[in-house]
């Protein structure tokens, strides 16, 4: 592709969740620091809610990487589950071995015994539960249930949800209120800010290996900001298009023109311009350029 043009070990625009290119923005930083406190002080439920496309598996990622040796963690990516699908789900991210034919009381005592095990080994186990807005009503509440798994000392199990806006709607239900009491830490994570965006874009790219002059001009920086929201996911496929572009046309620096032909040929970039044409988009010309994007 373009990596070489630019001086690049690899891409730097990927939306696979890279903890390498973890970017420490006020906000993201923040986000990372409020989980580490309640992780370390033991907090059975923490909640992290965030637009689409705004990094909470990224940051889910880089949380469970920055957490010490003391800490045992499982995650579950996609919690659309009943309730013993879930412990069953959990059980194996814990790497128990268990019956075929396992009943839902020795599932419990199975986790219990050994969640009081680890505890005796100075191990903390965290569930990171990814997309939780996807939680069944029921499932939600066995989790609750979990989390009443604890020695006189400490909680056995510690849970963070990350999720859409639509997590809270679910929370604010009647029949689950008693979890949404337990949640006493949060945190919304929102888009990158106007002055974070240049920053985010030279530290993407410095991460890929670029050490040269700056890719981005500050008028295509402004456009990328107005087409993209700020939104991390959406500015990495605009610039990662206008990349191409730049490269297609054998230029060095991707000019405000690039990522306007970016925006026109990205749905989701704002404003919502032609719809009916992203069938015959301005990259059309550029097909012999394999790119897929794995969420």
């Amino acid at each position: 592709m373009y990596q070489a043009h630019f001086g690049l070990r690899e891409l730097p625009f990927g939306i696979t969740p890279d903890t390498s290119f973890f970017f420490g923005s006020a906000r993201s930083q923040e986000a990372l620091n409020t989980l580490l406190i309640a992780a370390r002080s033991g907090e059975g439920f923490i909640k992290i809610t965030g637009e689409v496309g705004t990094g909470k598996t990224l940051l889910c990622r880089k949380f469970m990487a920055t957490l010490g040796e003391d800490f045992i963690t499982a995650w579950l990516p996609n919690p659309f589950l009943e309730p013993r699908t879930l412990m069953l789900a959990l059980a194996d991210e814990l790497e128990l071995v268990l019956d075929r034919e396992v009943d839902q009381h020795q599932l419990l005592r199975t986790i219990t015994h050994h969640l009081l095990m680890l505890a005796g080994q100075g191990k903390r186990v965290l569930l990171c539960i990814d997309e939780a807005q996807a939680l069944p009503l029921e499932t939600m509440e066995a989790l609750r249930l979990l989390t009443n798994l604890e020695t006189e000392k400490r909680k056995l199990l510690q849970i963070v949800l990350f999720g859409q806006p639509e997590l809270n709607r679910k929370l604010a239900l009647e029949s689950i209120r008693q979890l949404a009491q337990r949640i006493t830490f949060h945190y919304h994570l929102g888009p990158l800010g106007r002055d974070d965006l240049d920053y985010y874009l030279a530290h993407r790219l410095r991460v890929a290996g670029h050490d040269g002059a700056r890719l981005f001009s500050r008028r295509a920086v402004a456009r990328l900001y107005r087409a993209s929201g700020g939104i991390p996911r959406l500015v990495n496929v605009l610039a990662h298009k206008a990349l191409m572009l730049c490269y297609g046309e054998g230029r060095q620096e991707v000019s405000a023109a690039h990522v306007a032909a970016a925006a026109r040929d990205t749905m989701a970039a704002r404003p919502r311009r032609w719809p009916w044409v992203a069938g015959a988009g301005v990259l059309a010309g550029m097909a012999g350029f394999a790119w897929t994007f794995v969420r």
